[in-house]
C-alpha cells in the first residue's frame, strides 16, 4: 500500500518536466516560424527593395518574440500550478495511506488478541471435556457395579428385569388406553343418543301421520241373506264363474249378511269386491254378466292403482319415475303388513327419512325416494322368490332408479350391509314408522305365542335364572346367575339371544334384549 502511493507521487512530480519540454518545443517552433517569416520578408524586401517590407518584417519578428516569451511564461506558470497540485495530492495520499496503515495495524492487533482468547477458550473446553469424560467413566463404572449388585440381590438378569418392567408398563398402558377408550365410547354414545333422540323427536313432531291403520276389505256386507243364493247360482255356476274370472275364493257360510273374499293378491281381492258390489247393484247375476262386470272392474282398479301411485309421487314431489315403478307403487295401496297399509307406511317412512336427512345434511331427495320405494317389492306377485327388499331393489335397478336408492332398498332389512348414510336413515325411519303406537297389529294368538317364544329362547341359555317379555313383546329382560355369568359373558349372551330371536322369530319393529346381572352381599348384625 505505501509503495503504491510513492509511485503515484513520483508520477505526479515527474509530469512538469514533460510539460517544460513541450513548452520549449512550442517556443522553438514559434521562433522558427517568426524567423522564417522575417527571413521571407527580408528576402522580399531585398528583392523588392522596399523599406516598408523591412519594417513589417521587423515588427513581425518582434511580435513573434513577444508571443514566444508570453507562451513560455504561461507554460512556466502552468507548470508551477501543476506541480503545486501534484504535491498537494501527494500529501493527501500520504495522509490517507498512513490512516489506512494505522487501521490495518489496529485490526491485526485485535485479531491477535482474539486468537489468543480462542486458544485460551479451546484449552478450557478441552479441560472441561476431559473432566466430563472422567465423570462419565466413573458413572458407568458405578452403574455397572449397581447393576451387578441388583442382579445379585434380585437373583435375576438385566433382560429378565427389563421383561418384567416392560410387562408392567404394557399392562398399565393397556389399562389406561382401555379406560380412555371406554370414556370416549360412553361420551360418544351419550352424545349420539342425545342427538338421535332430538332428530327423531323433531321428525316425528313434524309429520302428521294417521294413527289408525287401514285394513283391507275381506268381508263384503250384503243387504239380505237372499243374495247369497243368487251369488252361488244354480249348481254353483255363478260363484265358480266369479272365482274363475277374479282368481280369488268366495266363502259363503253362515255369517249373516256377509260374504268373505279370500285371496293372496290384494289387487285381485279388490277387483272381486268391486265386481261383486256392481253385480249386487245391477241385480243381473249370471256367468256372462259376471265376466263383463269383472273386466270393467279390473280396468277401474288398474286405473285406480295408477292414480294412487301418481298421487303418492306428486304428494312427495318425486316426479320423473318410470311408469312401471309408479304402477307398482300404486299396488301398495291395497297391501297391508301387520294391518298397516303399505303405501301409507311408505309415505310416512319417506317423510321421516327426508326430515332426518335434512337435519344431518344428507341427500334429502335420495332419502325421501328410498323411503317411498323401500317396500315396493311387496307389490310383486307372491310367486316371485326372494325377500321383498331384494325383489324391490332388482325392480328399481331395471328401471334406472339411482344406485343410492337401489342400495338403500336392498339393505333396509340387511340383505346387504348398508354403507351410505341414506340407507341407515331408511332403516331408522322404517323402524320408527313400524314401532309407533297403532301402526301395526297382530292377532292375539300370534302375540301370545311370540311372547312365549321370546321367553323360551332366553331360558334356553345356560346361566339364565329368569326371563320376562315386557313392553308388549318389544323387550325381553333376562336375569342371570352372577356366580356363573360375569360382565363380559353377559354382554355376549345379550348378543347371542338377539341373533337367535332374529333367526327364529318374525316380528314388526325391533326387540330390545337386556341381560341383568345382580350381585348381592348380605350380612346379619347379631
Amino acid at each position: 500500500m505505501v509503495t503504491h502511493f510513492d509511485n503515484r507521487i513520483n508520477e505526479v512530480l515527474v509530469m512538469p518536466v514533460y510539460v517544460y519540454v513541450l513548452l520549449l518545443v512550442v517556443a522553438a517552433v514559434g521562433l522558427a516560424a517568426g524567423y522564417g517569416v522575417a527571413y521571407a520578408l527580408l528576402r522580399r524586401r531585398q528583392s523588392n527593395g522596399t523599406q516598408v517590407l523591412e519594417v513589417k518584417a521587423q515588427q513581425t519578428l518582434l511580435e513573434a518574440e513577444t508571443q514566444a516569451k508570453e507562451k513560455l511564461l504561461e507554460a512556466k506558470e502552468e507548470a508551477v500550478k501543476i506541480r503545486t497540485a501534484a504535491e498537494q495530492e501527494a500529501r493527501e495520499y500520504r495522509a490517507q495511506s498512513q490512516q489506512i496503515e494505522k487501521r490495518l495495524l489496529q485490526k491485526e492487533e485485535n485479531l491477535d488478541h482474539k486468537g489468543e482468547d480462542l486458544n485460551r477458550r479451546e484449552r478450557e473446553l478441552g479441560n472441561q471435556q476431559k473432566a466430563l469424560d472422567d465423570i462419565k467413566a466413573k458413572l458407568e463404572e458405578s452403574y455397572r457395579d449397581q447393576e451387578k449388585e441388583l442382579q445379585r440381590v434380585a437373583n435375576m438378569t438385566r433382560q429378565e428385569a427389563q421383561g418384567i418392567l416392560m410387562a408392567q408398563v404394557e399392562q398399565d398402558l393397556r389399562n389406561e388406553v382401555a379406560r380412555k377408550v371406554r370414556e370416549s365410547e360412553l361420551a360418544a354414545r351419550d352424545e349420539s343418543e342425545r342427538r338421535a333422540r332430538e332428530i327423531v323427536t323433531e321428525s316425528i313432531q313434524r309429520i302428521a301421520a294417521d294413527q289408525t291403520a287401514e285394513v283391507s276389505v275381506s268381508v263384503l256386507p250384503l243387504p239380505t241373506d237372499e243374495l247369497k243364493g243368487r251369488i252361488i247360482g244354480k249348481e254353483g255356476r255363478n260363484i265358480r264363474a266369479l272365482q274363475q274370472a277374479t282368481g280369488i275364493d268366495l266363502i259363503v257360510d253362515d255369517t249373516p249378511e256377509a260374504v268373505i273374499i279370500s285371496g293372496f293378491d290384494p289387487v285381485r281381492r279388490e277387483v272381486a269386491r268391486v265386481a261383486l258390489n256392481k253385480l249386487i247393484v245391477d241385480g243381473r247375476i249370471h256367468p256372462a254378466r259376471i265376466e263383463e262386470i269383472v273386466a270393467k272392474s279390473r280396468q277401474e282398479v288398474l286405473q285406480r292403482v295408477k292414480e294412487e301411485g301418481e298421487a303418492a309421487v306428486l304428494e312427495l314431489g318425486l316426479q320423473g319415475l318410470h311408469p312401471e315403478v309408479v304402477r307398482h307403487l300404486g299396488i301398495l295401496r291395497f297391501r297391508t303388513s301387520y294391518g298397516q297399509q303399505v303405501l301409507n307406511h311408505s309415505k310416512e317412512v319417506a317423510y321421516l327419512a327426508a326430515m332426518m336427512a335434512s337435519e344431518i345434511g344428507a341427500d334429502v331427495r335420495i332419502a325421501k325416494l328410498s323411503g317411498l320405494l323401500h317396500d315396493i317389492g311387496k307389490s310383486i306377485d307372491h310367486e316371485v322368490e326372494g325377500s321383498h327388499a331384494v325383489i324391490g331393489a332388482d325392480l328399481l335397478q331395471r328401471h334406472a332408479v339411482p344406485a343410492q336408492v337401489v342400495h338403500a332398498v336392498r339393505a333396509h332389512h340387511y340383505d346387504e350391509e348398508p354403507h351410505t348414510i341414506e340407507a341407515l336413515l331408511l332403516i331408522a325411519a322404517d323402524a320408527i314408522s313400524a314401532a309407533r303406537p297403532g301402526a301395526r297389529r297382530e292377532s292375539l294368538e300370534a302375540y301370545v305365542k311370540r311372547l312365549e317364544k321370546l321367553e323360551e329362547i332366553a331360558n334356553s341359555f345356560q346361566g339364565v335364572q329368569q326371563s320376562y317379555a315386557i313392553q308388549a313383546g318389544r323387550e325381553v329382560r333376562i336375569l342371570v346367575k352372577p356366580e356363573q355369568i360375569d360382565d363380559t359373558a353377559a354382554q355376549l349372551m345379550a348378543r347371542d339371544i338377539a341373533k337367535r330371536i332374529e333367526s327364529e322369530l318374525s316380528f314388526p319393529g325391533q326387540i330390545r334384549v337386556t341381560v341383568v346381572r345382580e350381585t348381592r352381599a348380605i350380612e346379619y348384625a347379631k
